[in-house]
């Protein structure tokens, strides 16, 4: 029974719905093997004025950069358009 690490994360991003991408490691022999290439995924605690509350999300780097751009009102309203619970 393989292992899992405790703090392992799904890696899809909360926000931008970025999931794992799949493909091929082609040796020198060019024989290919199954890979995954995974999205950097980060866990980022922000304050959310509204509810006066912290929320913790799993986003990836490119969310983490939206959420800056448009701010965490947006970001969980988009969140919760698609019908996550934060």
């Amino acid at each position: 029974m393989p292992h899992e690490r405790a703090d392992a994360l799904p890696a899809h991003c909360r926000l931008t719905g970025r999931t794992p991408g799949f493909g091929n490691s082609v040796s020198h022999s060019h024989r290919r093997t199954s890979r995954r290439f995974d999205p950097h995924i980060q866990r980022k605690r922000y304050w959310l004025p509204s509810e006066g509350r912290h929320i913790r999300l799993t986003l990836s780097t490119r969310g983490i950069k939206t959420v800056d751009t448009i701010g965490i009102e947006a970001a969980v309203a988009r969140i919760r358009a698609r019908g996550e619970k934060v």
